[in-house]
C-alpha cells in the first residue's frame, strides 16, 4: 500500500465521518424546530402570555430590548422562543447605543439540550424547558 492510497482513504473517511456527524445534526435541530411550532400552537391555544424579549449583554449587567415576544426557556433568560416558534440565543455584547436603540438578534438552530457542553447542571432539555413553561403542553388539545 501506498502512503497517497492510505492518504486518500483516510480524507475520504474523514469527509464520510463528517456528513454522517452533520446529518445527525440537522436531524437534532429539525426535532428541536418541530417541537418549537408545538409548543407555541399549544401556548397560544392555552392562552399563555407571550412576554417581551430581551439580550442580556456578557456579564449580565445590562440588557436591550428587541422587537421580539414570545417566551425564555432557561431561568437566566439566556435563551427564548418567539411567538413565530423561532429559537433565539438572548446574550451578546452589547454597546451603549445597543443598550439604548435595542437590537434585533437573529434566530439560531434551537438544539435538543439548552446548554449541553456547559459545566454540570447548567444543561436542560428542550422538553423539559418546555413543560416548566406550559406542564402538560404535549397532551392539550
Amino acid at each position: 500500500m501506498h502512503d497517497s492510497d492510505w492518504a486518500t482513504r483516510r480524507t475520504e473517511s474523514a469527509r464520510i465521518h463528517a456528513e454522517r456527524l452533520q446529518a445527525r445534526k440537522d436531524a437534532e435541530h429539525e426535532r428541536a424546530e418541530a417541537l418549537l411550532r408545538e409548543f407555541v400552537s399549544a401556548a397560544t391555544r392555552a392562552d399563555l402570555a407571550p412576554q417581551p424579549l430581551r439580550v442580556r449583554g456578557y456579564g449580565g449587567s445590562s440588557s436591550a430590548r428587541t422587537p421580539l415576544t414570545g417566551w425564555y426557556l432557561r431561568s437566566d433568560a439566556s435563551a427564548g422562543v418567539s411567538t413565530e416558534a423561532d429559537f433565539y440565543v438572548l446574550t451578546a455584547p452589547l454597546s451603549l447605543l445597543d443598550r439604548l436603540r435595542g437590537v434585533r438578534p437573529e434566530p439560531a438552530r434551537p438544539p435538543l439540550v439548552l446548554g449541553a457542553g456547559g459545566k454540570d447542571g447548567e444543561s436542560l432539555d428542550l422538553t423539559e424547558a418546555l413543560e416548566r413553561l406550559l406542564p402538560g403542553w404535549r397532551t392539550q388539545d
